[in-house]
């Protein structure tokens, strides 16, 4: 009796090791499937576990930009709480198309930002004034949340008021610091018109941000209405500026035909000489053609990210 106990005891010891052998291989597995997806699509969520392996040591940060289609009293609180579901794994937040004609437009940031804070970190944020448009209906607010243990805000944000009779929505700039850096790096966000308005002649007024802020820790984000292959980010690629996406579409379709529910190449982050990129996407929020009605009712642009360091 006592030979046999010891003979069960010892296959089920060899057992467990297996079982403990295959699990760690499936997770290795999983681990490199990660890696690979999120240097192509984006998958939401998938983020926050790799930047742990990388950020102690190198002090990485992460940057969402997102054109939430109307923010505002459209959104009820179940959209609310999932767009703080898809914000939540990132430092920095830059939002556009911020409702500006009510309250109900910085009202939704502050319920984003107060759902983000029940969610395991500590969150703050901002909300532009209204845009000098030429018209209300053209007037949006833009807004940047960001975790308080990863960065600070040196100042308040402000809008660009040397652009604000040349921008429909002249464009929302923050100065921050890095915890535990002295030097700050700026994030500027930016909604610009419609493609077919020439939003050109807006973009290439940011070539002189460089020497107005007098530093090259400059990062632009936001909705352009045209893609990083047009010729007014020329002067921009010369003088040192790189786009975080290449050939990323990041709006979305009407419907779905043959699987696909994406359109223009238009949202982007674009980052001066000492911002190094880490690995930068799309997140696509919709998955399958069965979601797209769905996620529509959110926003008819996916978010986009870039993680980086300071150099």
């Amino acid at each position: 009796m006592k030979l046999f106990l010891n003979r069960l005891l010892f296959f089920l010891v060899i057992i467990f090791l297996s079982s403990g052998c295959n699990g760690r291989n499936e997770d290795s597995k999983a681990t490199a499937a990660n890696n690979d997806s999120i240097k192509n699509v984006q998958q939401t969520f998938i983020v926050e576990p790799i930047r742990k392996e990388n950020s102690l040591k190198s002090k990485s940060l992460t940057l969402a930009s997102w054109n939430i289609q109307d923010l505002g009293s459209t959104k009820n609180a179940v959209e609310l709480n999932e767009i703080a579901n898809i914000l939540r794994n990132f430092d920095i937040v830059a939002i556009q198309e911020v409702v500006a004609k009510d309250p109900a437009g910085a009202q939704a940031v502050a319920k984003i930002a107060d759902e983000l804070n029940r969610m395991g970190s500590k969150w703050d944020y901002q909300v532009s004034d209204p845009t000098k448009s030429p018209s209300v209906y053209i007037s949006e607010r833009y807004a940047f949340l960001w975790k308080t243990s990863k960065v600070s805000l040196i100042h308040q944000a402000y809008l660009d008021k040397e652009l604000e009779d040349i921008c429909n929505r002249e464009p929302y700039i923050a100065t921050f610091k890095l915890k535990g850096e002295s030097d700050p790096f700026y994030v500027i966000t930016f909604h610009s018109r419609k493609f077919n308005d020439r939003p050109e002649e807006e973009i290439i007024h940011f070539l002189d941000y460089p020497d107005r802020i007098k530093s090259n820790r400059i990062i632009i984000a936001g909705d352009f209405n045209l893609d990083e292959k047009h010729q007014v980010w020329k002067p921009f690629y010369r003088n040192g500026f790189k786009s975080a996406l290449q050939d990323t579409p990041t709006t979305l379709k009407m419907k779905c035909k043959n699987d696909n529910y994406l359109n223009h190449a238009i949202d982007n982050i674009y980052f001066a000489s000492s911002i190094e990129r880490i690995q930068s996407g799309s997140i696509d929020i919709v998955g399958s053609c069965q979601k797209l009605e769905r996620t529509r009712g959110i926003s008819d642009h996916l978010p986009i990210f870039m993680e980086f360091k300071l150099k």
